[in-house]
Order: C-alpha cells, then structure tokens, then sequence
C-alpha cells in the first residue's frame, strides 16, 4: 500500500520553485531515502510531508488522507533532526516524555512509554541523565527514542548520522535500519551520503535541482543509472567517463575515443556517428600484464587503503581510477593493461540519458 503519496507537488521560495512536479509514493513499512547534493530539495521534500512547509501546487497523502493543508501536530509524524534538537535543561526522560505531555497524555501513560520505550533502544540506564552528561551516540538514540514513543504513522530522518564519528556512524545506521524493520513503520530518510542510502534503503530517490531524476532499490540505483549525473553520484568511488563516438566494424559496434576502441554490447538502440559519454566503475576494470587487455596505459598514482588500492592510470590522456584487490606489483609510471568487460559499461547518450 503505497503510505505516502505526492501528486504533482511544488515548492518555492520567492521566485524560485525548490521542488518541482514531484510525482512519488513511498510504500508503507519502507524504509525510504532522499539522496542528493546540498540544495537539491530533499529536506523541503521531508519538511513538506511532514507539514513544516505547505505546497505551493498538488497534493500531499499519507494513509490514505489528504493531508496537504493538515498542521503538523495533526499528521502523526515524527521527526529526528541532524543536531537532535535535545532541550538541555531537561532529562532524557524528560526529552523523550516531551511529546507526550504537550499533548496532554497522563503521567502514568508517560512513564509507561518512555520506560517501554528507552529499555527497547537500550537506553534505561540513561533516563536520569542530561543531555550534555551522554555521547553523541547516545543523544541519537534519544531522539529515536522521542520520535518512536509518539507512536507516529512516519518517521522523518533528517541527516541524523552528520554529526557522529566514523565508527558511531556504522553502528548507528545498523541501529536505525533495525528499529524501523522491528517497528514497521514508514521512514523517510535524508542524506547526502550515498554509501548510508545505499546500506540502509529499502528503495532510493535520485534527487537533482528540486526532481526526481531516478527511483529505484539500491541496486537499480548502482547497476542501472538513469542518467550520468546518477552514476557519478552513486558508487563509493567517481564512475569512470570517456567521451566517443559510437563506431561500426563489419558486425561489430565499438565504442571509438581518440586513440583507441572498446566493443560494446550487441542490440544497442544507436548508430554509427552518435555521440556518446561511456561510463565505467573503478571496481570493473582489472589490471594486467597487459595480454589480451582492452587498453594500456601508465600508472600515475597509488593509493594504499588496506584491503584495496586506488590506482590512477593515464590512458591517452585520460586520467582513469581503478580498484584493485589483487597482489600485483604495481610502481608509478610502469605500464600496465587494463581489461574492462563490455557487460559493465554504462552508455549515456548527448543528453546524459542512459542507453543499455
């Protein structure tokens, strides 16, 4: 059932529409997030469903109810921001109560969730202290833990994790993916980070420049990008771009940039002529000794990174990442070849649109 529903809406400020035409529903129970660079529209998308901004066109549903000129107190929803918006002169228990007193709930019904509520987020042994006396960690958990004794039909996450460490990052967004499954209810997340997006999702909306540029699971979302701004947004490394020409040789199709070739895949919906932006994955290309390799080139530049390197090899001018997991001796400047398998490559037409 699809919970949250956006039918044509649009946003602006002054004279500027922020969001624009958004067509999108959210299934309950998903685990949804809104990806994109700063100034996107992500966050007026997440304030827009929960009521903290009014569309200027179209309409906002959740469950079910147009909830397009609802007042947020009136919409179920909960909302955990970047900075947690703890209030400091009260407890946890006081901050996470919070909510439950504004409207009027019983002391006895209060005391009842928050203990329910702290003890499932293993939080108990905190309700007494203040904010400033626990980690950053920690005041994430309470902000969950305001948000989640609310009871609410949507949790709105907006960029929760910025302000924590690397490691309090992966523990927390395993944290957040947990309590959502367990409880079940829809959440909208909000981030920059595409390797959260990607770990955490169930589905992931694309956003650039106030639109929906592709929606898809994680998956959809690497393996097939809609457009070149998609796949050099998506991928824990930039994707790989050459500049070419689509070229024919007998029955075999190449993909021609300056001086050399790489053959594509059969059944392309393009000619001999067409200009093209071809895309690969650092992770897709393999180092050789330089037998039977598509291209060779000169290894510019080696980064150690444990497991991995990150090596920069220029071919024909053109600088290329790659990620190589093997043991090969590699030293700048050496030559090397590289071998890139034509199932892996992402075509993008003259528009930036995607072709295979």
């Amino acid at each position: 059932m699809s919970w949250i529903v956006f039918e044509n809406v649009g946003k602006k400020f002054g004279n500027k529409w922020i969001v624009s035409g958004l067509e999108l529903a959210i299934e309950q129970g998903e685990f949804f997030t809104l990806l994109g660079p700063s100034g996107c529209g992500k966050t007026t998308t997440l304030r827009l469903i929960a009521g903290l901004e009014t569309a200027d066109e179209g309409k906002i549903f959740i469950a079910g109810k147009d909830v397009s000129a609802v007042p947020p107190q009136a919409r179920k929803v909960a909302m955990v921001f970047q900075n947690y918006a703890l209030y400091p002169h009260l407890t946890v228990a006081g901050n996470i109560a919070y909510p439950l007193k504004v409207r009027g709930f019983p002391k006895e019904e209060q005391e009842k969730r928050v203990k329910e509520t702290a003890e499932r987020l293993r939080i108990g042994h905190l309700l007494e202290r203040m904010p400033n006396m626990i980690s950053g960690g920690e005041q994430q958990r309470v902000a969950v833990a305001r948000a989640m004794v609310q009871e609410p039909n949507v949790f709105l996450f907006d960029e929760p994790l910025s302000n924590l460490d690397a490691r309090l990052r992966l523990e927390a967004r395993r944290f957040l993916r947990r309590i959502q499954k367990e409880s079940g209810i829809t959440a909208v997340y909000v981030t920059h980070d595409q390797a959260e997006a990607m770990a955490m999702s169930d589905r992931v909306a694309v956003m650039k420049e106030g639109r929906l540029v592709q929606v898809g699971t994680p998956e959809d979302i690497y393996q097939k990008p809609a457009e070149i701004f998609v796949a050099g947004f998506v991928g824990n490394f930039p994707m790989n771009f050459l500049e070419g020409i689509a070229e024919a040789q007998g029955e075999k199709l190449f993909f021609q940039s300056d001086a050399f070739k790489i053959p594509l895949p059969r059944n392309l919906k393009i000619k001999t002529g067409d200009k093209l932006t071809l895309g690969i994955r650092p992770e897709h290309i393999e180092l050789s000794s330089g037998e039977g390799s598509e291209l060779s080139g000169a290894i510019e530049d080696i980064e150690q990174l444990g497991s991995e390197l990150i090596v920069s090899v220029s071919v024909s001018g053109k600088s290329l990442l790659i990620r190589h997991a093997g043991r090969m001796e590699l030293k700048p400047a050496a030559k090397i070849g590289l071998k890139i398998p034509s199932s892996s490559l992402h075509l993008f037409n003259l528009e930036g649109k995607r072709i295979n």
